[in-house]
């Protein structure tokens, strides 16, 4: 598996609208997308991490460089304050009922 994980901070007033259109977004048909998964820090509603899951590396970049995948991100970021903070890599574990393929 494969992914991203990203810090960001919305802008302030925006959350239910900001999940609203995130929760839209997973209708999406995208090959090899497994997950993604928000999370909102306790010490402030307007920072958040965002982790995607990828079945692997080469789905994972095709779907970055598509242009279905620019448009999900432009509205994404219309919510940002400013760009997210990036980090991917390869999940070298991962536990629990729903983790095997």
């Amino acid at each position: 598996m494969y992914g991203t994980i990203a810090h960001f901070r919305i802008r302030p007033g925006t959350r239910a609208e900001f999940i609203k259109a995130m929760d839209s977004l997973g209708e999406a048909a995208i090959p090899g997308w497994m997950a993604d998964y928000y999370f909102q820090m306790n010490k402030d509603s307007d920072e958040f991490y965002l982790v995607a899951i990828f079945k692997d590396k080469e789905t994972y970049q095709t779907n970055a460089d598509s242009t279905e995948q620019h448009e999900r991100y432009l509205k994404f970021r219309s919510f940002l304050v400013e760009d997210p903070n990036w980090h991917d890599g390869f999940i070298v574990s991962a536990t629990g009922p729903n983790t095997k393929e």
